[in-house]
């Protein structure tokens, strides 16, 4: 399957659809499930998530897909396939529960154990991202289409560090504390906090508490597209397809 420009532009279309589909829900009111492990969900993650998946069958019916919100048998299925699109139909639900506006739609695709593309949607900013670290990265705003680049810390500056708005571990606080006061710390939900970082508005995004592969898949391919990267703490690029679903801790750096 070739990646061309014309397929990119279709899928982020459906982002984009999704993205109207979470923003119908999020005009009214509306109910909160949680999942087994505590976590929000709501008839936006549903109607997202039925979306893209009609729409990727559609576009491409010989890729699998797995979404966040695919039964438990899809993802035991997916670690026999190659190539494979990874969804968060809504990444950031607790984002969406408060009404705060950052949360996104996260499509990317998996070839073996790498993310090679990926899009990143958010439908109340109406900002999209995309890339790949052999494509680039561009951000879409207002109708104007922009490519993006990181921006590396520069000696004498303070850090701008990213970190979860809920989840701002005592490990990411320990991480951190080598860094004393010179740094502003930026709390921002969902995969925007990559974004922030690929886009040249922050130097660091360190994540020392849980995630799923596909909360970070296409957000890291948008990074790496902007000339970043995202590595476990050994320095180990994040991969896919893993036999556990959820990712080791990781850091965001603006640095190649």
């Amino acid at each position: 399957m070739m990646l061309t420009t014309e397929l990119r532009a279709a899928v982020c279309r459906v982002a984009r659809a999704a993205g109207a589909e979470i923003l119908d829900v999020y005009g009214q009111a509306f109910a909160v499930e949680h999942k087994a492990d505590h976590s929000p969900l709501t008839e936006a993650d549903h109607r997202a998530h039925d979306c893209i998946v009609q729409a990727m069958a559609d576009l491409t019916p010989t890729i699998a897909l797995l979404s966040e919100e695919s039964p438990a048998q899809v993802q035991e299925a997916r670690r026999q396939w190659h190539r494979y699109w990874l969804v968060d139909p809504l990444d950031g639900t607790k984002e969406f529960v408060s009404r705060n506006g950052e949360f996104t739609v996260n499509i990317a695709l998996i070839e073996g154990e790498r993310v090679v593309w990926g899009v990143v949607y958010a439908p109340v900013l109406d900002v999209l991202w995309e890339g790949g670290r052999e494509l680039g990265a561009w951000r879409e705003a207002q109708g104007e289409r922009s490519a993006i680049r990181t921006v590396p810390h520069q000696e004498g500056e303070r850090w701008r560090v990213v970190g979860s708005r809920h989840h701002l571990s005592a490990e990411t606080l320990d991480y951190l504390a080598p860094l004393g006061d010179n740094l502003e710390l930026i709390s921002l939900g969902s995969s925007l906090k990559l974004c922030l970082v690929a886009e040249g508005k922050a130097h660091l995004y360190p994540r020392l508490a849980p995630t799923c592969e596909w909360d970070t898949a296409a957000a890291q391919a948008v990074v790496e597209g902007a000339g970043g990267k995202v590595t476990t703490l050994e320095g180990v690029p994040l991969r896919y397809n893993k036999p556990e679903i959820l990712n080791p801790w990781f850091v965001v750096s603006a640095s190649e």
